[in-house]
């Protein structure tokens, strides 16, 4: 929230989705199942905007007709998938790992290899809660076993900010 003046502007609360752009089944329905329950705590969600975790969370997100934000590694608007509302191509690769974490409010990873690892590092670097659903075990990062635990501890965040 912002005062200026004599008004009060509310954010929308964002929160970024990480994980694998390959992933199992399984995964890709745990991955969906958070999207929908997701869709009822914050007003947008953004990620990498690729394929696997990213296009299962967006399919589940978008059930209630929220916004879903995908910054790509690419300048290849096509690339995105088609659950991505807002497209941004940065051209960057992985470097845009930075920009997925520092648009959130909070973090969610789920499986992934080397590029959720680092965009775990870039929240503990710059102190933005993240929340590990069946992803890396890291100091630092709070660890949820169950879809609800991930949903309660955002709404836990998010009443603090």
């Amino acid at each position: 929230m912002l005062a200026r003046g004599k008004d009060i502007i509310m954010r929308k609360k964002i929160v970024g989705i990480i994980g694998g752009h390959d992933c199992s089944k399984e995964v890709e329905h745990l991955a969906q199942k958070l999207g929908k329950k997701l869709n009822k705590v914050v007003d947008i969600l953004v990620c990498g905007g690729l394929s696997g975790v990213m296009r299962a969370v967006c399919k589940g997100f978008k059930t209630n007709n929220n916004i879903t934000l995908g910054i790509i590694p690419s300048y290849d608007k096509k690339s995105a998938n088609n659950f991505i509302d807002i497209v941004i191509p940065t051209g960057l690769g992985l470097a845009r790992n930075v920009l997925v974490v520092k648009s959130a409010d909070f973090v969610i990873a789920l499986p992934g290899e080397s590029g959720t690892l680092s965009e775990i590092a870039y929240c503990l670097q710059f102190s933005i809660p993240v929340v590990s659903l069946n992803s890396w075990d890291i100091p630092g990062v709070i660890k949820a076993g169950t879809i609800d635990e991930a949903i309660d501890t955002a709404k836990t965040i998010l009443k603090r900010s």
